[in-house]
């Protein structure tokens, strides 16, 4: 009776246990975690984000072309980084759920390989949202709800776009409102901590209307860079940890190795 209920709890969706891991993955690997998120997500979303501007800025209406072709191939590469944070943090938390840790190194090289998939898959999944949206709203929430995993199954199972996004459709079924509650928490946690960290910002008169021109002052960019690392990694490896446990919760617990995974 014992080992049936274990069973039991073992097959089933917990938001605990999926927030759980990726708390567990972040603590147990800080430096893949927080180092990828820090050095390929929130260092190039500043940069771009302040190129962009200055650039356009900046730019007259003979210079303007040009400035706007530059402004999409930095677009780009902005896009081709958050995908490598994405799959690398898919390969760290994965590594966590079978009890190991996957190295810096690993966790990038995985990143690089499903970078360009990636894109691909988020391209079709805005697409799609952004059409389901448009239809009084609902349609659009249901299909993000339904390829929330979407991203994270094309990473572990090593599947083509249109595999992952029907994976991610089995996977959910079922379990759509627990994870409608679990990405509103999510958003509130994210918020939290985004207006606790505003508060330093505002409390230490780092906002660019009290400093002016010293708006990239060394506080207020250590400050900013803390905000988006932590957001990134937290958003990402929480993703990864519901896939990990929708994937238990349908198919049962998972006893293929890593490297075969990622071979």
């Amino acid at each position: 009776m014992a080992t049936r209920a274990a069973l039991s709890e073992q097959r089933s969706f917990s938001v605990g246990r999926v927030l759980s891991r990726a708390f567990g993955t972040l603590g147990d690997n800080p430096l893949a975690t927080f180092g990828i998120a820090f050095l390929f997500g929130s260092i190039p979303q500043f940069l771009y984000s302040y190129f962009i501007g200055s650039t356009l800025e900046s730019a007259d209406r003979a210079s303007m072309i040009a400035a706007i072709a530059v402004s999409v191939a930095s677009f780009v590469v902005f896009l081709l980084l958050s995908m490598l944070v994405q799959g690398a943090l898919v390969r760290a938390t994965l590594a966590h759920a079978q009890g190991q840790r996957a190295s810096f190194a690993q966790c990038i090289g995985t990143g690089l390989a499903k970078a360009v998939p990636l894109i691909g898959l988020t391209i079709l999944l805005v697409l799609g949202i952004m059409a389901g949206f448009t239809l009084l709203f609902v349609p659009g929430v249901i299909l993000f709800l339904m390829w929330s995993v979407a991203a994270p199954a094309l990473v572990a199972e090593d599947s083509g776009v249109f595999a992952a996004f029907a994976r991610s459709r089995f996977l959910t079924k079922g379990a759509r409102w627990r994870i409608f509650a679990l990405q509103l928490l999510l958003l509130v946690l994210i918020w939290l901590v985004s207006a606790a960290l505003g508060a330093v910002i505002l409390a230490g008169g780092m906002t660019p209307q009290a400093i002016g021109e010293a708006a990239l002052s060394l506080p207020y960019l250590l400050v900013s860079a803390v905000s988006n690392t932590l957001i990134i990694a937290f958003w990402s490896t929480v993703q990864a940890s519901l896939y990990v446990d929708l994937r238990a919760w349908k198919d049962g617990p998972q006893s293929q190795d890593l490297a075969d995974i990622f071979a």
